[in-house]
C-alpha cells in the first residue's frame, strides 16, 4: 500500500489545536458528521472499554487515493470551497472548515484509517501520535512525516467488512480510556443525533445495536408539556403522550423544532452520567450552541424543566460564524443575535403556558409571573401540596382519574377559601390582641352570652368525649366572632362614621361563617367576601398604627 503524509505543515496542524475537541462524544460527533456527509446510510460503532479501542465504520462512498491525499489529509480542506453545499443525495453538508478531523486524529495512540471507492481499492495509513509528536518536536516537513501502512492482517480483516465502499477508522488507546458506560454513550448518540436527522433512511449503530428513540424513553417519560415551532415534523414529539402539546408559529419559518419541559428539573439528568439536557441549537444537523438559553438573559425558574432542540440553518451561509471548536457560535453575529431575539419572544409564551399548564394539575409554576397575586400564588402552592394527601396511588388508575376531576373541581374554590381562611384567622386574633393591649371591656349585658357560648363549647366537648384543652387562649374573647370583636373596638355607631367597622364585619359574618365550614361559595358571595374584607382590613390597619 502507498504510503501518505499530511497536506499541511506540521507546525501549523498542531497549533490548529490537536487537542481542540476533548470530550468522547465529540470525537463520536465528528465521526457522524463525516458520515453524513459521505451520504453514508448507516454509521457502525464499536467500543471496547476494556481495550480503549473504537472502531466506526460506514457504508458512505469513501475515498480514492488523491481524495486521501488531497482531501481528507489536508486539514482546512472544505467542500464549500468548490462552491458544494449539499452531498450528492441531497443532503446539506454538516462540515464546514474541514478542521474538525483534528478531534479524530488526535484523540488516541494510534488512528488507522481504511477507506475506499466502487472504483479504487483500500486506501488509508496509520496515525501514530507519539511519532507525530516528535515530528513536530523535531521540526520536520510535512512531505517527510509518512503515515505507516496499515498490517496486511488489519487490511484483510476489514477489506470484507467494507465491502465496495465506505471508511473505517480504528482508535486504539484513547486519551484517557472510554470511561462512559455504553448505555450513557447511547443516550447520548440518541440525544445529540437522533433528534435532529434529516434523513430517516440514515442510521446510527453502537455494538451491533440501532440507536433509536428508545433511548430517551426515561426523559420522554417525565416530559409534560411540549411546544412545537413553526411545525417541525419530529417523530420524538409526534409519538409522544404528553399532558398538552401547542403548536407555536414564529415570524421566521427557518426556525423549527420544539421545546418540552418536564416534571422536575432533576428530571432533566441522565439517569448514571452527570450530563444534564438542555435547549440545543442544531444547524444542518448538527449541534452548535449547547444550552443556546445562556445567551438570553432572563433566569426565570421554568428555564430549569426546560429542554428542546431548535433547528436554524440559515445560520449556514457564505458568512462562517462558528467558533473554531465547531461547538459554539461567535459572539455578536448580528444574524445569531437576530435568532436570539425570535427565541425570546418564544419564549414568553412558554413561560406563560407553563404557569397555567402546572396549575391545572396541581402542580407549582413560576412564582414571578404576575397573572397571579402574591396571596394567590401561595394558597395555589398550598393546595398543591394538601391534595397529594388525597390522591388514590397511580395503580389505581380508574379511582385516580376520577379523583383527579374532583379535585380540579374543587381547585379555584379551594385556593379562594384557603387564602380568605388565613385572612379571617389574621384579622381576628388582631382584633383580639388590640382589644387586650387597649384594655376595652365587656358591655355588662355580654355576661350570660358569654356564659351561653361557653356551655355549648363545653357541651360539644362532653358528646365528643374529650377531656383536653381545645382553645389555646380559652379567655372570653376567643368566644367572639368578627362582629363581636368590630362592636367591641367601634361599638355599634362606630364613634360617628357612616360604615363601621361593625356594619361591615356584620355583612363579612355568614359568608365567614360558610367558609369556615368549607362551603364552596358562589362567584357574588366570593366578591362580596373580598370587598368587605379589603374594608375590614383597612381599619384594622388603622387600629394597629395606634396601637
Amino acid at each position: 500500500m502507498k504510503e501518505y503524509n499530511f497536506n499541511i505543515s506540521l507546525s501549523i496542524l498542531n497549533h490548529l489545536g490537536r487537542n481542540l475537541y476533548r470530550s468522547f462524544i465529540t470525537v463520536l460527533g465528528e465521526a457522524v458528521s463525516n458520515s453524513w456527509d459521505a451520504d453514508a446510510q448507516n454509521v457502525y460503532i464499536t467500543i471496547d472499554r476494556e481495550e480503549k479501542e473504537l472502531i466506526v465504520r460506514d457504508d458512505g462512498l469513501g475515498m480514492n487515493e488523491d481524495d486521501f491525499q488531497n482531501k481528507f489529509l489536508k486539514i482546512g480542506y472544505s467542500k464549500r470551497k468548490d462552491n458544494m453545499s449539499h452531498t450528492k443525495s441531497g443532503r446539506p453538508f454538516i462540515g464546514r472548515k474541514g478542521i474538525g478531523k483534528l478531534a479524530l486524529l488526535s484523540c488516541a495512540q494510534t488512528i488507522t484509517v481504511l477507506t475506499k471507492n466502487e472504483d479504487s481499492d483500500i486506501v488509508g495509513g496509520v496515525i501514530d501520535n507519539s511519532g507525530l509528536d516528535d515530528a513536530i518536536k523535531d521540526d520536520k516537513n510535512s512531505t517527510d512525516y509518512k503515515l505507516g501502512i496499515p498490517e496486511e492482517q488489519t487490511i484483510r480483516k476489514y477489506s470484507a467488512i467494507l465491502g465496495s465502499r465506505g471508511t473505517l477508522i480504528i482508535f486504539n488507546g484513547i486519551k484517557d480510556g472510554i470511561r462512559n458506560r455504553i448505555d450513557y454513550i447511547r443516550k447520548l448518540v440518541a440525544l445529540y443525533f437522533r433528534f435532529s436527522l434529516k434523513d430517516s433512511s440514515f442510521n446510527i449503530f453502537i455494538n451491533d445495536e440501532i440507536i433509536t428513540l428508545d433511548e430517551l424513553s426515561q426523559i420522554k417519560g417525565k416530559t409534560q408539556f411540549a411546544w412545537i415551532i413553526n411545525g417541525i415534523d419530529d417523530p420524538y414529539i409526534n409519538d409522544g403522550a404528553f399532558k398538552k402539546k401547542k403548536k407555536i408559529s414564529i415570524d421566521n419559518q427557518q426556525i423549527k423544532g420544539f421545546i418540552a419541559s418536564v416534571e422536575t428539573p432533576s428530571d432533566l439528568k441522565i439517569r448514571g452520567t452527570d450530563e444534564k439536557i438542555s435547549i440545543d441549537l442544531y444547524v444542518n444537523g448538527r449541534l452548535r450552541e449547547k444550552d443556546v438559553l445562556r445567551h438570553i438573559p432572563t433566569a426565570r425558574i421554568v428555564e430549569s424543566y426546560l429542554y428542546g432542540q431548535i433547528h436554524f440553518d440559515e445560520l449556514d451561509d457564505e458568512n462562517d460564524r462558528f467558533t473554531s471548536s465547531r461547538e459554539g457560535v461567535v459572539p455578536d453575529d448580528p444574524k445569531f443575535n437576530s435568532f436570539l431575539k425570535e427565541l425570546e419572544g418564544l419564549l414568553k409564551t412558554v413561560i406563560n403556558d407553563w404557569d397555567i399548564w402546572r396549575s391545572e394539575i396541581n402542580q407549582d409554576g413560576d412564582s414571578e409571573n404576575p397573572r397571579l397575586t402574591k396571596k394567590q400564588r401561595k394558597s395555589q402552592e398550598f393546595f398543591n401540596v394538601v391534595v397529594e394527601d388525597f390522591k388514590p396511588s397511580k395503580d389505581n388508575k380508574e379511582s385516580r382519574k376520577k379523583v383527579d376531576s374532583w379535585l380540579n373541581e374543587l381547585r379555584d374554590d379551594a385556593e379562594f377559601n384557603f387564602a380568605s381562611y388565613g385572612e379571617c384567622f389574621l384579622s381576628e386574633n388582631l382584633l383580639r390582641k388590640y382589644i387586650q393591649e387597649k384594655g376595652i371591656p365587656f358591655p355588662d349585658d355580654w355576661e350570660k352570652r358569654l356564659g351561653d357560648w361557653k356551655k355549648r363549647a363545653e357541651e360539644a366537648k362532653n358528646k365528643a368525649n374529650i377531656s383536653i384543652d381545645i382553645r389555646e387562649d380559652d379567655s372570653d374573647l376567643s368566644y367572639c366572632s368578627m362582629d363581636d370583636l368590630a362592636f367591641l373596638v367601634e361599638g355599634k355607631e362606630g364613634k360617628g362614621k357612616n360604615n363601621t367597622l361593625f356594619k361591615d364585619a356584620c355583612e363579612y359574618k355568614p359568608i365567614r361563617d360558610a367558609l369556615a365550614h368549607t362551603s364552596r361559595l358562589t362567584r357574588v358571595a366570593k366578591n362580596k367576601l373580598n370587598t368587605t374584607y379589603e374594608n375590614i382590613k383597612a381599619r384594622i390597619v388603622g387600629l394597629l398604627n395606634m396601637a
